[in-house]
Parts: C-alpha cells; sequence; structure tokens
C-alpha cells in the first residue's frame, strides 16, 4: 500500500513505539530543539523513557501542540501528563516550558499563546492520531483546518473530554523539519489508513500534517498498522 508523505517505523507493541518515540525526543533534547508534546493515550510511556534516558534537557525548550481549557493540575490536562511522565523526572530542566495556560478560556489562552509562539521555530511536533483522524485539537471537516494566519486558535472538542481547547494551527504543526506520529492500538487502524494512505483530506485531519521539507514518521505498532499491509 502507496503512503503518502510519511515513513512508516511499525514496532511489535506498545512499548516498542514508546522506545522508539523516546529516542526521538532524547536527540531533539540533546539538540536543544522546541519540542511541541502531545497528549492523549499514546506518548505517556515514551516521555517515562525519554527521561530516563537523558535526564537534562537544559538545552531544549519544551511546548506543547494543544490544551485542554481546564486547570494545568487537572487531570485532563495534556501538560499534567507530560509534567507527571517527563518533567518531574528531569535532573535538569528545559530551559523553556511554554504551556499552554487553558485556564484562562479557549479566547485568551489561544491569543497569548499565539504571542508567544512569535519567532519561534519548533525542531520537533509530536503527534498522536484519534480514532476519527484527528491531531492536536484539530478535528474533522472544522474550519481550524483552515487557519493560515494564526499560529495558536480556539478549538471546539468533537470527542471526550467536551472542554474547550486551544490547537496550534496546520501551518505551525507542519513548520518542523521532523514530525512524529506515535499511534498505537486496533481501533486506531482505519484512522491510520486515512491518514496516512490516502490523499490529505478535510474528513482526516492528520492527512494534512506534513513536515516542510523535512520528515515525518508515522512510528505504530502492529495493531495500529494493520491496514497499511499490502
Amino acid at each position: 500500500m502507496r503512503l503518502h508523505g510519511v515513513e512508516l517505523v511499525q514496532a511489535e507493541d506498545a512499548e516498542a513505539v514508546a522506545s522508539i518515540v523516546a529516542d526521538a525526543l532524547v536527540e531533539a533534547a540533546r539538540g536543544g530543539r522546541a519540542i511541541a508534546l502531545t497528549g492523549g493515550r499514546s506518548p505517556g510511556r515514551a516521555y517515562e523513557l525519554a527521561a530516563e534516558r537523558e535526564p537534562d534537557w537544559g538545552a531544549a525548550s519544551v511546548w506543547w501542540g494543544d490544551e485542554r481549557c481546564v486547570p494545568p493540575e487537572d487531570e485532563r490536562s495534556n501538560y499534567r501528563l507530560a509534567a507527571e511522565s517527563l518533567l518531574d523526572r528531569l535532573a535538569v530542566q528545559p530551559r523553556e516550558v511554554q504551556r499552554i495556560r487553558g485556564e484562562l478560556g479557549a479566547e485568551a489562552a489561544a491569543e497569548d499563546y499565539d504571542a508567544k509562539l512569535v519567532g519561534v521555530e519548533l525542531g520537533l511536533v509530536l503527534l498522536g492520531l484519534g480514532p476519527d483522524g484527528h491531531v492536536a485539537s484539530l478535528f474533522p471537516k472544522q474550519p481550524t483546518l483552515e487557519e493560515r494566519e494564526g499560529r495558536a486558535i480556539p478549538a471546539e472538542a468533537k470527542l471526550e473530554p467536551f472542554v474547550d481547547r486551544v490547537t496550534m494551527t496546520v501551518p505551525v504543526l507542519c513548520s518542523a523539519p521532523e514530525v512524529v506520529f506515535v499511534v498505537t492500538g486496533v481501533e486506531k487502524a482505519e484512522a491510520v489508513e486515512h491518514a496516512f494512505a490516502q490523499p490529505p483530506n478535510t474528513n482526516t485531519p492528520g492527512s494534512l500534517i506534513r513536515s516542510n521539507g523535512g520528515r515525518t514518521r508515522v512510528v505504530a505498532d502492529t495493531a495500529a498498522a494493520s491496514r497499511l499491509r499490502p
């Protein structure tokens, strides 16, 4: 099956996926890059392994591709996931940790993050993929997919948790020289096929995200990649 603009890195299971993604995070941290993290179910173990393999992130800066509009200590917060599984385990913190201040509300938090992103050159963007094909908080067939001026914008949730969101836009996510998707589980198999083995379509936001001039990798376990087999 022909892939569209991505390299597939297939691993046996979720632990192997996490190990590969952790290595990408470690390389970016050691290189002093600006790293955009993701939330969701898949990346937590990769964050833990990255902290074990490189406890000094002092050269790097850390950003978030999206956030739920909740306080940072809320269990639904993408920041909290990264804090508990990555940041709190480091010996040396990143030189810059720029979380999305979701507690401000979607409009204010997006305006605040948009301003912080001015002049920032992301080096690595890490993304999950929802079963509906969404990435960050860019959901299918939504006007947010057409935004080309803003860097961070408000977004309405179309899956649980149904709280307002703030998300980086398509151009910002595509701006990094390295984009890595982390996808696990058979429930993601159809979305993986639509996002990476079919032409770009707003029905599947993941199909719209490819690194401009760099490389885009999909790190998936056997179950998630099952519909990509010839």
